[in-house]
């Protein structure tokens, strides 16, 4: 009924909880919240909420392609920030993943993200 994604090329979970999952029955994705890590170094990327949210949608789609669904596929996003100043910043980094037809989405401000990063983008993906 469900299945585990987690793929290497995108960051691992730092907690107990999956990189995705699958529902095969509906072809739905429910993806965890990204940060700013690069997998490849496993550092949050430095920079501006703008520069961090690009790197979160790197990782995010990552996690989708590895689940076999594209970007597309998203319905549903919601985006935490640890400070709506930078709203602008990333919008404009978020958009440049889609082309028409955006996703439904939520924007919250919070008092803070895991290993202090500026912005945190979860999404719920179904075809």
């Amino acid at each position: 009924m469900k299945e585990i994604i987690a793929t290497p090329d995108a960051p691992r979970a730092i907690g107990p909880y999956s990189q995705a999952v699958k529902v095969a029955a509906g072809g739905m994705l429910f993806c965890s919240g990204q940060i700013p890590i690069d997998p490849a170094t496993g550092q949050i990327v430095e920079g501006s909420a703008g520069m961090q949210a690009r790197q979160v949608m790197e990782n995010l789609k990552t996690v989708i392609e590895a689940a076999g669904f594209a970007m597309e596929h998203i319905v549903k996003t919601t985006i935490y920030l640890a400070d709506m100043a930078g709203f602008a910043e990333v919008n404009k980094a978020y958009e440049t993943f889609f082309h028409e037809n955006f996703p439904a989405r939520s924007t919250v401000e919070v008092s803070a993200l895991p290993r202090g990063a500026l912005v945190e983008i979860e999404a719920i993906a179904c075809r």
